[in-house]
């Protein structure tokens, strides 16, 4: 289960992302503005900018991945200024991610998890993915949606969602 709720929909929902963000680099070329504006926007002055939510999103997808199954996470500059970059980076995670297998996540539930900013302490995986790592992703992830549509970019719920595996009629 931690792989589906992980690996699978962390790979999905980055997917949807990348697209989102596509929209608003085409919603700056129509305003005739540059979408570095964008990237440098936020909900609230002590927020982070869109492109730290998008590295976040990308690191917490990675990080999960490698945390729940004891492997090793690449790492990134955090450098990013253009679309093309983040997007690049979402790429390297989904390929990343990609490498994962459903075998990879045997005993991740009772596997000890902690980081550094925890100063010893530790989840288990199944409490780090339920209630760190999954409600972190979507809190980036949708705060990052959430800083193009208040900037007026033209995306929804389908955007966010993605295709949905629908099942006959």
């Amino acid at each position: 289960m931690l792989y589906d709720v992980t690996v699978v929909q962390f790979t999905k929902m980055l997917n949807n992302l990348s697209r989102i963000l596509d929209k608003g680099e085409a919603y700056a070329g129509g305003k005739k503005f540059d979408a570095e504006v964008l990237l440098q926007s936020r909900l609230a002055p002590d927020q982070f900018n869109l492109v730290r939510q998008v590295q976040i999103a990308c690191d917490t997808a990675k990080f999960a991945a490698a945390r729940l199954t004891g492997k090793e996470a690449p790492t990134n500059a955090d450098n990013e200024k253009t679309v093309a970059e983040l997007k690049a980076r979402i790429e390297q995670v989904t390929t990343y991610l990609r490498t994962f297998s459903a075998k990879d996540f045997a005993g991740a539930d009772e596997r000890r998890v902690t980081t550094p900013r925890w100063n010893g302490k530790y989840l288990t995986g199944a409490e780090f993915a339920l209630q760190h790592a999954i409600p972190n992703f979507y809190f980036h992830l949708t705060t990052a949606y959430a800083v193009l549509r208040h900037n007026g970019v033209d995306v929804g719920k389908s955007d966010y969602l993605g295709e949905m595996p629908y099942k006959g009629p």
